[in-house]
């Protein structure tokens, strides 16, 4: 299939081009370049765009003969969603809307949905399922939300078929540990402590060991970025049969903050400062995933659920790329 992959430069939606140009589909990268990397672009045309220019959205799926979309240009900060709500709203909702309008508009019905576990908010119950209460408490998760239910309303037309695909931790580098995290500011935990192992960093904060976890640090669920994309894959070719989708996408194995400085510790061969802080608001114990219907339904399976393994991918791209892609 011909398939339009906006936000595809950045961390995920590289990898998704990548993936889906090894299975034979036609990748079209649409990106600003706002966030994302025009050299983590591999096998893929390219159309530098915003999804707020209704006409060259048009104009895109038209040259194409684009069959399906999927949705990665979200912006993804918490904090940055809290201090600029509007920003927010605008870029993960306004212009998901506008491109959800330029398909219907060209009969593209196939639509694959970059969601998040923000939507749950603090979920009442561990591991979470699909079915508990969305109850985001952040710009960020609530803008993710706002789509998942203008989706819902919209394949009740019968105009458009989607998935929305809740991410947990996506973490580690794809295509051979060469697509790895590149975010200006990083914020996620596994690339702050490689940086902390690099030397790029004085140390790696802690906020709070006092948890009613087994070591007193929070505990996460991480998914490697290959084991992801493949979701994806799965996800789109039963959209050929299916009106609409929801699937968590985690391992359901979570692992400790320390249990991750620990791996990168080993991966790395290399010793730095850990300071332990306050708590941050908000911040569960533990937030795992129930994936089990994304296992059932779409017949999906990780292939690397081993913490060891999604750090030595990431400790291998971050030494190839000691200041990122550069562009």
């Amino acid at each position: 299939m011909n398939i339009l992959v906006c936000g595809g430069a950045g961390y995920i939606g590289s990898n998704m081009t990548a993936m889906l140009a090894r299975h034979g589909h036609n990748p079209v990268v649409y990106d600003n370049l706002s966030k994302g990397h025009k050299s983590a672009i591999r096998n893929a045309q390219f159309v530098r765009g915003d999804l707020a220019d209704y006409d060259l959205l048009v104009e895109t799926i038209k040259k194409y003969s684009i069959d399906a979309v999927m949705h990665f240009a979200a912006f993804i900060e918490v904090g940055e969603s809290v201090a600029d709500p509007l920003g927010y709203y605008y870029n993960n909702f306004c212009n998901a809307r506008n491109l959800l309008q330029a398909m219907v508009d060209t009969g593209v019905n196939k639509f694959v949905f970059s969601s998040t576990a923000a939507v749950y908010g603090e979920p009442e119950t561990i591991p979470i399922t699909e079915d508990i209460a969305k109850q985001p408490i952040n710009p960020y998760g609530d803008s993710k939300r706002a789509v998942e239910l203008m989706l819902s309303f919209l394949s009740k037309t019968g105009k458009m078929n989607y998935a929305a695909l809740r991410y947990f931790n996506a973490c580690g580098a794809g295509e051979d540990g060469t697509l790895g995290e590149d975010h200006q500011p990083e914020s996620h935990l596994i690339p702050l402590i490689i940086q902390a192992a690099m030397g790029k960093r004085e140390d790696i904060k802690i906020f709070g060991n006092d948890y009613p976890t087994h070591d007193g640090t929070c505990i996460r669920d991480y998914i490697h970025i290959e084991d992801l994309c493949k979701a994806h894959l799965l996800a789109l070719d039963k959209l050929d049969d299916e009106a609409e989708l929801i699937f968590n996408l985690g391992n359901g194995k979570g692992y400790s903050v320390l249990e991750v400085i620990e791996t990168v510790k080993k991966v790395s061969g290399k010793d730095f400062t850990v300071i332990t802080g306050d708590r941050r608001p908000g911040d569960p114990p533990v937030l795992t995933a129930d994936a089990s219907r994304a296992r059932q339904q779409l017949g999906w399976t990780t292939d690397f659920p081993e913490l060891e393994i999604i750090v030595e991918s990431a400790w291998k791209f971050h030494n190839a790329n000691p200041d990122g892609y550069g562009d």
